[in-house]
């Protein structure tokens, strides 16, 4: 069984409130790192820091890059993990009802927080000539997106375009940038109404048409996080890494 290390280490984990967020901060926490988790939903956060010791938190609008830039720009982060995301409360309709405002609202979440925290922690990891970074993207950024929400799918396919780009970027200054690409979890609200509509029989056929015959947890993916942070996937870097039970996205 492979174990990590993360004791000395400064490890960011965005939108970490809950689901698989929370567990990536709780992976990180286990393995012996400072943990800061950040999100916009602040109850869920305390409650996060309560059963973890060793996270603090930051109540922060990660689409806000002036909040972001001021409070991590001077954190100089060994790690950082954005699962800040999701579909913000929408749900399928065509494309021509998607307002600007639902759209923006989307690409807020997904892909400026990533890029707002790439930009606040760059400088210290270049000076310090290395850095993990690793993105939480979807199946919906390899495929067309289960949800039928075309703003959530162009964000996540967005959303790994920047992290191979950073990392080629990156490179030579000893930082890769990688993403984690999860296949359908119950891990909120959202996810928990889309997994209701499809009632009892398309909930069956949904796992029957899954290699492992079961839904994803946070744990999954927080191992792959582990993983990609670590010193033994130091030579890998944009790429992107399924974690759905299945031999596809």
């Amino acid at each position: 069984m492979i174990s990590f290390d993360f004791s000395g280490q400064t490890v960011l984990v965005a939108g970490a409130a809950r689901g698989i967020g929370a567990g990536i901060a709780a992976e990180f926490a286990t393995a012996g790192a400072r943990v800061v988790a950040a999100d916009i939903l602040g109850d869920e956060l305390a409650t996060l820091a309560a059963e973890h010791p060793g996270v603090t938190t930051e109540v922060i609008d990660l689409g806000d890059f002036g909040a972001v830039k001021a409070r991590f720009g001077d954190l100089a982060p060994d790690v950082v993990v954005n699962a800040a995301g999701g579909v913000r409360g929408q749900s399928k309709k065509p494309l021509e009802e998607v307002s600007d405002a639902e759209w923006m609202a989307i690409y807020d979440g997904n892909v400026m927080s990533a890029l707002n925290l790439m930009r606040a922690v760059i400088p210290a990891m270049k000076a310090r000539g290395s850095g993990r970074i690793v993105t939480i993207s979807s199946g919906a950024g390899l495929k067309p997106s289960l949800t039928g929400i075309q703003s959530y799918c162009s964000a996540k396919h967005g959303l790994i375009g920047l992290t191979r780009q950073m990392a080629l970027e990156l490179g030579p200054f000893g930082i890769t940038v990688n993403s984690v690409a999860p296949g359908f979890l119950r891990t909120s609200p959202d996810y928990e109404k889309q997994w209701a509509s499809y009632g009892e029989e398309g909930q069956q056929r949904m796992l029957q048409n899954i290699a492992m015959r079961r839904l994803g947890e946070p744990a999954d993916i927080a191992a792959a996080c582990a993983f990609l942070a670590s010193d033994r996937a130091g030579f890998i870097t944009g790429q992107v890494l399924p974690v759905s039970g299945h031999p596809f996205p």
